[in-house]
Formats: C-alpha cells, sequence, structure tokens
C-alpha cells in the first residue's frame, strides 16, 4: 500500500513539473537579454531587472500605468453592470411569474452553449453601425443588458441559489406591504453575497483576459488595454526586445493571480451553496 502511494505521489510529481515548467521558464524569461534567450538554462547568469523599468516605459508616448487605468476602468464598469443586471433577471426568473418564463429561461441556457465565435461577426456588424467601434460600449451595453462574458452562466448560477431562499421571506415582506422590488433590494440582495461574489470574481478574470473582443473593438493606443499594450512590443519590422515582452506579461497577470488567491475561498463558497435550499 505505503509502495502505490508513494509510485502515485511520484507520478503526481512529475506530472506537476511538467505543467509548472512553462510558468517558470516564462519568469526567467522576464530577466534575461534577447541574447540569452536561446540559452538551455531557465534563469540567466545575471539578473537583468531593468526589464522591467524599460518595458514599462516602452512604448512611445505612453507607460503602462495608462494602459493600467484603461483596463480597471473598462473592467470596473463590465463588473458594476453585470451584477446589477444578472441579479435582476435572475430574480425574474426565480421568483416572478410571467407568460412563456421556462421558454426564455431556455433560451438563455441555449445561449450558454453557444460558441462566442458564431455571434462574433453580427455582433460587430451591429456595433459598427450603432457607431461603438473604438468605444468601450461594445463591452459594457451588453452586460447592462445582462449579456457579454459569462452572462448566461451568472444568471443560471444566480437563478439556482435564489431558488433555494425560502418564498416564506417574500410572503411575509409582502404582507407588510413590500413591492417585489423592494424584496429583490431588501430580502434576496443581502442574501446573494456568496453568488455575487464568485460573479464578480468570474466576471473580472474573464475580461480582464479578454483579449480578442479588445483587439476587435478598440483601435486607437490611448484606449488600449494591457493586453493590447503587450500586442506593440511584437513587430516585424525590427527586433523584439523579448526580456522587456516577457516581464511586462508577468506583471500584466498579477491583478487576476492575486484576485484569484486572495478570493478563491469566496468561489467555493458561492459555488457550493447555489442551490441549497434553505
Amino acid at each position: 500500500m505505503k509502495k502505490k502511494s508513494w509510485i502515485s505521489h511520484l507520478v503526481l510529481i512529475s506530472i506537476s513539473v511538467f505543467m509548472v515548467y512553462p510558468i517558470i521558464w516564462w519568469v526567467g524569461a522576464a530577466f534575461k537579454s534577447n541574447e540569452e534567450m536561446n540559452s538551455i538554462s531557465i534563469f540567466p547568469d545575471t539578473l537583468i531587472f531593468s526589464n522591467f523599468t524599460e518595458g514599462w516605459t516602452a512604448i512611445p508616448g505612453f507607460t503602462f500605468t495608462h494602459f493600467y487605468v484603461n483596463t480597471f476602468v473598462l473592467i470596473l464598469a463590465v463588473l458594476f453592470t453585470t451584477l446589477i443586471s444578472c441579479s435582476l433577471v435572475a430574480f425574474a426568473f426565480a421568483r416572478l411569474d410571467f407568460p412563456l418564463r421556462n421558454f426564455w429561461f431556455a433560451i438563455v441556457l441555449i445561449t450558454l452553449m453557444l460558441p462566442s465565435q458564431i455571434t462574433l461577426v453580427p455582433q460587430y456588424d451591429l456595433f459598427n453601425a450603432f457607431g461603438w467601434v473604438n468605444t468601450y460600449l461594445p463591452f459594457i451595453v451588453p452586460h447592462l443588458l445582462a449579456g457579454g462574458i459569462g452572462g448566461s452562466f451568472f444568471i443560471f448560477l444566480l437563478v439556482q441559489f435564489i431558488r433555494g431562499i425560502p418564498k416564506e421571506l417574500d410572503e411575509a415582506a409582502k404582507m407588510d406591504g413590500c413591492s417585489w422590488f423592494g424584496i429583490y433590494c431588501r430580502i434576496i440582495l443581502p442574501l446573494m453575497k456568496p453568488p455575487l461574489v464568485t460573479v464578480g470574481i468570474y466576471c473580472f478574470l474573464w475580461n480582464w483576459d479578454d483579449f480578442l473582443g479588445h483587439l476587435i473593438y478598440i483601435n486607437s493606443v490611448d484606449k488600449y488595454t494591457v493586453g493590447l499594450a503587450l500586442k506593440m512590443f511584437v513587430d516585424s519590422n525590427s527586433a523584439v526586445p523579448w526580456g522587456q515582452l516577457f516581464a511586462m506579461s508577468l506583471v500584466s497577470i498579477l491583478p487576476a493571480i492575486l484576485i484569484f488567491f486572495f478570493a478563491q475561498r469566496h468561489i467555493v463558497e458561492g459555488v457550493a451553496t447555489t442551490g441549497l435550499k434553505g
């Protein structure tokens, strides 16, 4: 039994090293010069910390501070609209009785299974007709309407949680003269903290990593997000400063890593409590 356990641990450690190696190489490359990129060693003989300082100001006329501000403004606007719209839609599906409720909820679930590539072209044509290209509106407005990245999943998650809240609370509030919107604000919303935190974390991470969406709709450098700023390091007509590129890409994922590690308990709590009956 002990031998089997030893072999299992050895296999798991080997797989872990294999999976983590690219990340270790990436960290080492952030401290290398261009001449050392092709060397077999993971870390250089001399750590070049200037890759971080030079990479921060490498883009003419801008620093990465500007791109970070752009990214956080966009993500916070998307996050705020997502939490409001998805919670309202989920409350309607879970508590209100309106015609074809089950049909419309099935449509929401169908959009959850629909690949985003299918809607990419018609969505771009629509936003281009509205004059929204090269603005942040193609990201904010869909989330304001409970759409956008992960909207269907967030609605489904919140609906399952609300259904687990006893309806006796609603009935008691109605007896006190509370409206449906009052029930949402005073009863349901305060109890939805665990799943709302989960929705907020996923929304932040998925929109932070939405390089394709940012690439399609944002054209001006002054509106670039961090991901688009990294693209500017790669120029086919000149040498690529790989050390600076890897250094800035390493810095660019720090917010996502910090959010995940400090909030992973809330992710587990929000998912685990979804669908529990009160």
